[in-house]
């Protein structure tokens, strides 16, 4: 008999368990988009941030995305996309640094962020603002499930994780699944886990199904 999968996202998928694992609140701060000449955008729910705004405002600004997903959800509202990342923002250096020095960028972003590129890239003499566009909480869904000791755990992101620890422990006899190498490093030091060849769920469902029919 197969393992349960169980999915911490904020997107659903056929055949898991899907914990909703964030409670998002948007925000509109005032944004002269006309100053920038890129737009950085680091998860799909900054995409819906964009919602919150006049479409004509920042459509003409090509974005950097940082995966393939929120490339996706870029495209969806008619936004043209630079280049994709790798699936985690230490990429957005690499990106980066393949443009002129002169271009302006602007960074949309969570209140809380995993990732110190933005001091980096500034060492390195870009310019680059922020804008903070929406912050996430923990749900109460995520704090509260009970989970099989020995079922297949998928965490999308590092505050998937954070808020899954806040009540629970990993047992060792769980199969843990990441989406990426920045929300690997939220696991506890010593924690055995695997990472999906491709940044996305539909990847980290695919190895969770092996694991869960592994006897």
């Amino acid at each position: 008999m197969s393992k349960k999968i169980y999915l911490f996202s904020t997107t659903p998928y056929l055949d898991t368990i899907h914990i909703n694992s964030l409670n998002t609140r948007f925000f509109t701060p005032n944004i002269d988009f006309s100053k920038y000449d890129y737009l950085i955008i680091s998860s799909k729910q900054v995409a819906k941030a964009l919602e919150q705004y006049d479409i004509k405002a920042y459509i003409d600004k090509p974005a950097l995305c940082v995966s393939e997903q929120t490339a996706k959800s870029f495209e969806v509202l008619g936004g043209e996309v630079l280049e994709r990342g790798e699936g985690y923002s230490d990429t957005f250096i690499k990106l980066i640094t393949k443009y002129p020095k002169e271009a302006k960028w602007l960074y949309l972003r969570a209140k809380e962020t995993a990732s110190d590129f933005v001091n980096q890239i500034r060492e390195l003499d870009y310019f680059i603002d922020e804008a903070i566009v929406y912050e996430t909480s923990c749900s109460q869904e995520i704090l509260d499930v009970q989970i099989e000791n020995d079922a297949v755990l998928i965490f999308t992101s590092p505050s998937s994780v954070k808020c899954f620890l806040q009540t629970h422990q990993l047992s060792e006899q769980n199969s843990l699944v990441t989406i990426g190498k920045t929300t690997a490093k939220a696991l506890p030091n010593g924690m055995k886990y695997k990472t999906a060849s491709l940044q996305s769920i539909e990847s980290c469902v695919e190895l969770a199904r092996k694991l869960a029919d592994l006897k």
